[in-house]
C-alpha cells in the first residue's frame, strides 16, 4: 500500500487502479496519480457530456475502471480521442461561436497533457500574458490596462479573426516540441488537433487547422503559440511598447498616433506570417481621451474583457471632480446580465419567500459584483435597480394589501432597513424606482 500525503489521495488509495504511482512495462511513463488528479480537476470544472452522452455523474459510477482505461491507453500509446461535439453559442455581435465539447474521458486525458505542458512552459511565458494562468486573472489585465492608459495616449485594440478556428497546426506542434521532452505529449496534442468535429446535424467534419475552443488542452496551446507569435516577437521588435494579452484578446499602448499606426501595421504583417489575420473592422487605434487630452479622433473608447474604457467622471480624494479614462462594465455585458435577470421572472414567483429568491440569485449577483464591480461599480446600479423593481412587483403581487404602490414602497423601505444584507446587491443599491 502506498503512503499518501494528501487527504484526497487517502480517500482513493483503496482503489486497485492506483496501487502504483508509476506505470510499468508501458511505452510511456505516466503516473496514475496524474490521471487521478486530472479527473478531480475535470469534476470540479463540471461541464456537459461529449458525443458519447456520458455525464460527469455517469462517468463517476465506474470511476476506477474508467480512469484505469484512460491511463492504460495513454501509457501504451494507443489512446485515440473521439470526435469533439460542436456547440454553437451566440456572440455579442450577433454571430455565433463554435465550442468543442470533448467527452469526459477525453477531458481527463487532455488535462493530464495540459498539466505536463504547463509545468514546462509557464516559466517562459510573458508577464503581460494573463489568460488561463495561475495567479493571474482577467481583472489583473484590466487593472494593468487602466494604469497604462493613464500614461500613454494611444491604444491599439487588437482582434485576431477566428483565432481558435484558424491557428496553424504545424506551428503549434513546433512550439510544443520545443518545450517538452515527453514524446507522448506531442503525440496526443497532434491527435487532439486532428480530431474531427461532430456537428449538431449529426455529420462529422474533418479539420485541417485550429484547436477547438472549450477543450482542456486548448488554453495552454493557445498561450504557447501566441507566446512565440506575439509576446516574444513584441519584446524583440518593440521592447519599449507595453501590452496586455488575455489569450487572443490584446491591447497595445503607444505614445503617439504615428507609433500606433506603425506598430499596428507590423502586428498585422506578423499575424500573416504565422497564418493568422487581424479583424479589419474590430482592430482599431483608440485615443484615450480624458479631461486633459483634448484632441480629436474617430475612436475614443474600446472594450477589453467585458469592460469599456472611455472618458468618465471621477473624484479626487478631496472630493473635486474631473474626467478620467476609466473602465466600466460594457453595454454588451449589461445586456447579457439583463437577459439573465429577465429569465428569472422574479415578480411571478409568488409561491416563494424573499429568502428563497435571495438564495437563488445571490450567488449570481455576487459573481457580477466581484468581477464587473471591481471597476466603476456605479455602472451596475441601473441593473440592480431593475432587480429591485422586479422584487417590488413581487411584493405587490404576493400581498393583496400591498397592491397600492405607496404601501408597497413603504413595505420595501421597512424590509431593506430591517434586512439590509438579504440580497447581495442591497449593500450597493436599494432603489427600485
Amino acid at each position: 500500500m502506498v503512503v499518501v500525503r494528501s487527504v484526497n489521495r487517502e480517500k482513493v488509495v483503496g482503489r486497485s487502479w492506483v496501487d502504483e504511482l508509476k506505470s510499468s512495462g508501458k511505452s510511456f511513463v505516466i503516473s496514475k496519480w496524474e490521471v487521478q488528479e486530472a479527473w478531480e480537476r475535470v469534476k470540479a470544472n463540471k461541464g456537459a457530456p461529449g458525443v458519447d452522452g456520458c455525464s460527469i455523474e455517469e462517468f463517476e459510477k465506474d470511476l476506477g475502471n474508467n480512469l484505469y482505461r484512460i491511463w492504460n491507453r495513454m501509457s501504451s500509446g494507443s489512446y485515440f480521442p473521439p470526435p469533439v461535439r460542436a456547440v454553437e453559442i451566440p456572440k455579442s455581435d450577433g454571430g455565433t461561436r463554435v465550442l468543442g465539447v470533448p467527452t469526459v474521458a477525453d477531458r481527463v486525458a487532455q488535462t493530464v497533457v495540459a498539466k505536463r505542458l504547463e509545468t514546462k512552459v509557464e516559466p517562459i511565458f510573458h508577464p503581460d500574458s494573463y489568460g488561463y494562468r495561475r495567479g493571474r486573472s482577467a481583472l489583473d489585465a484590466v487593472g494593468t490596462c487602466r494604469r497604462r492608459c493613464w500614461k500613454s495616449d494611444w491604444v491599439i485594440d487588437l482582434d485576431i479573426r477566428k483565432f481558435f478556428d484558424t491557428v496553424p497546426w504545424d506551428l503549434v506542434l513546433k512550439a510544443v516540441a520545443a518545450n517538452t521532452d515527453d514524446p507522448w505529449v506531442l503525440l496526443y496534442v497532434r491527435r487532439w488537433l486532428e480530431a474531427p468535429l461532430h456537428l449538431p446535424d449529426g455529420s462529422v467534419q474533418a479539420r485541417d487547422r485550429g484547436t477547438p475552443q472549450g477543450s482542456a488542452v486548448s488554453p495552454v496551446l493557445a498561450n504557447l503559440f501566441l507566446h512565440y507569435a506575439f509576446d516574444a516577437w513584441m519584446d524583440r521588435e518593440f521592447p519599449t511598447v507595453q501590452f496586455e494579452r488575455y489569450v487572443d484578446d490584446a491591447v497595445v499602448h503607444c505614445v503617439s498616433y504615428a507609433q500606433a499606426q506603425y506598430v499596428a501595421r507590423a502586428i498585422g504583417d506578423r499575424m500573416s506570417q504565422v497564418g493568422l489575420e487581424l479583424h479589419p473592422v474590430k482592430t482599431k487605434i483608440v485615443y484615450c481621451k480624458d479631461g486633459k487630452r483634448t484632441g480629436a479622433h474617430e475612436h475614443t473608447a474600446f472594450t477589453f474583457l467585458g469592460f469599456t474604457f472611455q472618458a468618465r467622471g471621477a473624484r479626487r480624494k478631496d472630493g473635486t471632480g474631473f474626467t478620467s479614462f476609466l473602465p466600466a462594465v460594457s453595454t454588451q455585458a449589461l445586456k447579457r446580465m439583463g437577459e439573465v435577470v429577465r429569465s428569472w421572472r422574479l415578480h411571478r414567483r409568488t409561491g416563494h419567500t424573499l429568502a428563497d429568491l435571495a438564495a437563488v440569485i445571490n450567488p449570481i449577483i455576487r459573481g457580477w459584483q466581484q468581477y464587473y464591480g471591481t471597476f466603476y461599480r456605479s455602472a451596475l446600479y441601473g441593473l440592480f435597480s431593475r432587480i429591485n423593481a422586479y422584487l417590488l412587483r413581487w411584493i405587490r403581487r404576493k400581498y393583496e394589501r400591498l397592491r397600492a404602490f405607496t404601501k408597497a414602497k413603504a413595505s420595501w423601505r421597512r424590509v431593506t432597513i430591517a434586512c439590509p444584507a438579504l440580497f447581495a446587491h442591497w449593500s450597493w443599491c436599494r432603489s427600485a424606482w
